[in-house]
């Protein structure tokens, strides 16, 4: 029996032991997806307490464990709500051991461990002890002190193309910042044309790019314009939520403007019409990305907002999104087929909320590699529902089994928490014995100097000679 988040913690023998003290342990981070607030990194903010931390505060927070809390019975006043901070934790602590087997019990362990020195299990009895060391420890932790202790070489945020960016200048002539912080362009609200949002947004827009929109000609030049303005201060990659991909190779600009058009007059569209107008949207962002040598993600199929009358209630992001179950394959394979049509095929990385697609997916991406770029397209790491224990197993099963494991750019948080930096050790540990696991059975030769190679370069060094950020 292993000792509780001891340092053989997920680590499966001798040789995985091996691999991760010797190759993996003080690698550092590139997290390129998450969700962390950039003005928190410019201006240096403490976290307040372990609660806020954990749930968040003013209804940003971990929708992971809000979703736990909900299914424990417990009251959304304890979650997102009014009760103050130790009623949240002590109610948090109570229900903390029935987490068991959900990544969110050995998250919270490996925080506590990491960061506050901290190693005893969260119950009720333990709970007092544990909020009032954990919050004097966090009067000493400003978010880049964090950063520093997790190793975050390269951090991406997330960004509206409409934002000023404000704090990324203010990050970008910071010589005492440690962690280069990047944004990252996220324009699902363009490619969303028949949320309510996108008109007001369309305006929005004009405001940022300084152009007046009427057709979709200015659309595509005020997004340019943005877009250009994200390479300037080190933009490396765009981030895309879709959930349904549609693709329609007969696309143009005159069909894709009159959608445009019908929907700046208020109008609904038809399915059709819509996957005309993301098609050639697409398309566009795809020429641009490869213009400035930029890598696209595509983050595939949630359901949002499944549950209304919360969403109705509370708002987006609060843990009411679910699995979606539609086809892929033809549409994804489509898109990259005109892209490389048009030889405008950026670097791509292909993330799936349902993991029957895996397969699909690297069949897909691997019947477009092209050097001198290794992993000119990437199947994303495990993501979202799928970022647990067997998650990752199968993830890497599949990538290893139909493409190559060792061209992987490795793990990310999609976070909103400053402690959840400790999510890329629970994934190298796991990828140390992923690969022992191949020695084991014969699979492979027991050549730690090559295997320590492979866990270094995905660790790190892959994600860093893949999106090549400025220095």
């Amino acid at each position: 029996m292993k000792t509780f988040m001891g340092d053989d913690y997920l680590l499966n023998g001798d040789l995985a032991k091996e691999l991760y003290e010797k190759h993996a342990a003080n690698m550092p981070i590139f997290d390129y997806h998450c969700h962390l607030d950039p003005a928190a990194i410019a201006e240096d903010r403490t976290l307040g307490t372990i609660t806020e931390a954990w749930l968040g505060k003013n209804g940003k927070g971990d929708h992971y464990k809000w979703r736990l809390l909900r299914e424990m019975g417990v009251s959304e006043d304890y979650i997102t709500g009014s009760r103050s901070d130790w009623e949240k934790f002590e109610k948090f602590a109570e229900c903390f051991p029935y987490f068991v087997g959900n990544p969110v019990y050995e998250w919270c362990a490996l925080e506590l461990k990491e960061y506050f020195g901290i190693t005893k299990p969260l119950c009720p009895e333990t709970a007092k002890e544990i909020y009032d060391e954990a919050n004097t420890k966090l009067k000493q932790l400003s978010v880049r002190k964090i950063l520093e202790m997790s190793h975050v070489a390269h951090l991406f945020t997330t960004d509206d193309p409409t934002d000023n960016l404000a704090y990324h200048v203010k990050m970008a002539g910071d010589k005492t910042l440690k962690t280069k912080v990047y944004p990252c362009f996220r324009p699902d609200p363009a490619i969303a044309i028949t949320l309510d949002g996108f008109l007001p947004w369309v305006k929005k827009l004009e405001a940022a790019a300084s152009l007046s929109i009427s057709n979709l000609q200015d659309f595509l030049d005020a997004f340019d314009r943005r877009l250009t303005y994200f390479v300037s201060l080190g933009a490396r990659a765009a981030d895309h939520g879709i959930s349904e991909l549609c693709f329609d190779p007969n696309t143009n600009y005159e069909k894709a403007n009159a959608v445009f058009q019908k929907r700046l007059e208020g109008k609904t569209l038809s399915h059709e019409e819509v996957a005309l107008y993301q098609s050639y949207l697409l398309l566009h962002l795809g020429e641009q990305y490869t213009k400035y040598d930029m890598v696209q993600q595509f983050h595939f199929g949630p359901i949002r907002n499944v549950n209304q009358a919360g969403y109705r209630k509370y708002g987006p992001d609060y843990g009411y999104d679910a699995i979606g179950d539609w086809p892929i394959a033809s549409s994804l394979e489509a898109l990259l087929s005109a892209l490389q049509d048009k030889n405008a095929l950026p670097k791509t990385v292909l993330y799936t909320l349902n993991d029957k697609d895996y397969l699909a997916l690297v069949s897909a991406m691997n019947s477009f590699q092209e050097g001198p770029e290794a992993g000119k397209l990437q199947l994303g790491a495990a993501w979202w529902f799928n970022d647990h224990y067997d998650g990752i197993w199968k993830q890497m099963t599949y990538l290893s089994a139909d493409g190559l494991l060792s061209c992987f750019i490795g793990m990310l948080t999609d976070s909103r928490s400053f402690l959840s930096f400790s999510r890329h050790d629970f994934f190298r540990r796991e990828l140390c014995s992923f690969l022992a696991s191949l020695v084991e059975q014969g699979r492979y030769p027991n050549d730690e100097k090559t295997l320590g190679k492979i866990v270094e370069n995905i660790s790190y060094q892959n994600a860093l000679r893949y999106f090549k950020p400025k220095v």
